[in-house]
């Protein structure tokens, strides 16, 4: 798979999760969720993409981890945005195009936008995503929170979308979230480079990075006292039940998040509780587990400073601004393309 389509398919995108089998497929077997979890779940090791975990109802549980008081990173970000939108905003007065990954309708973007329309006259707004439906909610919610705006949705997976882009002035790129964590470092210096090859000299990019920190404040993170991530994580198994017939018992399976030192990253996974075996019938087949055996579910790398600059230099960007929160829990950074 291209690197962009590993960005698109497998980062925690919720409305471009529930809307990656739109294709409207002959059979249940057929779609690309079935393929996957066909795939990972014969593995030697069982691992789901974790883009499933964004259904409905996945994603509507990770709104509700975005307001608990242990996940920090939701919170870091909108502190840096509000705070500092007149200077992230900050150029010469001109049209400026914004590219967002994926449909952007929260509070941090609408206050970019602002600060950014306020700052240079003139705001074009492209969000990118496969979710029609997203897109078009997107669209409608932007307008009426920024009047004067002009929006232009884009359909199409991100290196597609991409491509189709081609307007006057500078093009700001929104990557929000700390989605780049989901990958691995390489796929994620690749990712940023092939964005880059995109983009014309001039143009910036705008990320969220998480940083490292104490792994007690990491794990928590992502094992909240309410077990609202717990449900979140174990919804791909009744997600698994309801659309490719698996005979899941949840509870005989729990939720595990883990802190590796060495890669640097939380990981996220699902474990079985006992010896058992599980059939799902529209894979046609029956999945064993024995006691501690755990399905892959999600990585969520942390970075250094020096992790930064180094990811930058791969991509062959150059940092212009950082911004971090009033706790040091959390980065934005402004990535220049250069020209050569």
């Amino acid at each position: 798979m291209q690197t962009g389509d590993v960005a698109q398919e497998h980062l925690s995108d919720g409305m471009a999760g529930a809307c990656l089998d739109a294709e409207e497929p002959s059979s249940a077997a057929d779609t690309r969720f079935a393929r996957d979890v066909a795939a990972g779940l014969t593995a030697s090791r069982k691992r789901i993409p974790c883009v499933y975990l964004y259904d409905a109802r996945g994603s509507r549980l990770f709104e509700h981890i975005t307001r608990l008081p242990e996940y920090y990173l939701t919170r870091a970000e909108s502190e840096i945005i509000l705070d500092g939108a007149a200077e992230i905003a900050s150029g010469p007065r001109g049209p400026v195009q914004v590219v967002e990954l994926g449909s952007g309708t929260s509070v941090k973007t609408i206050t970019l936008l602002q600060a950014l329309l306020e700052a240079r006259g003139s705001v074009t707004y492209l969000p990118i995503d496969v979710c029609g439906d997203a897109l078009a909610q997107s669209a409608s919610h932007i307008r009426a929170a920024v009047p004067g705006i002009a929006v232009r949705p884009v359909e199409a997976r991100y290196r597609e979308g991409l491509e189709r882009i081609d307007g006057d002035g500078e093009t700001m790129l929104l990557w929000l979230g700390s989605s780049i964590g989901n990958l691995d470092r390489d796929d994620a210096a690749s990712f940023l480079g092939d964005l880059r090859e995109r983009l014309s000299p001039g143009d910036r990019m705008l990320i969220g990075i998480d940083l490292a920190k104490d792994a007690r404040a990491l794990e928590a993170a992502y094992n909240d006292s309410a077990g609202v991530t717990a449900e979140f994580n174990l919804n791909l198994l009744v997600r698994i039940n309801r659309e490719l017939g698996g005979d899941f018992d949840v509870d005989r399976f729990r939720h595990v998040a883990v802190w590796n030192d060495d890669a640097g990253r939380v990981e996220m996974y699902i474990e079985s509780r006992s010896d058992q075996t599980v059939p799902i019938e529209a894979l046609g087949i029956a999945v064993s587990f024995v006691p501690g055996e755990r399905i892959h579910t999600e990585n969520s790398h942390k970075y250094t400073r020096g992790e930064i600059e180094n990811l930058a230099r791969r991509a062959g960007l150059s940092i212009e601004r950082q911004w971090v929160d009033s706790e040091g829990l959390f980065s934005l950074q402004s990535f220049r393309v250069d020209g050569g």
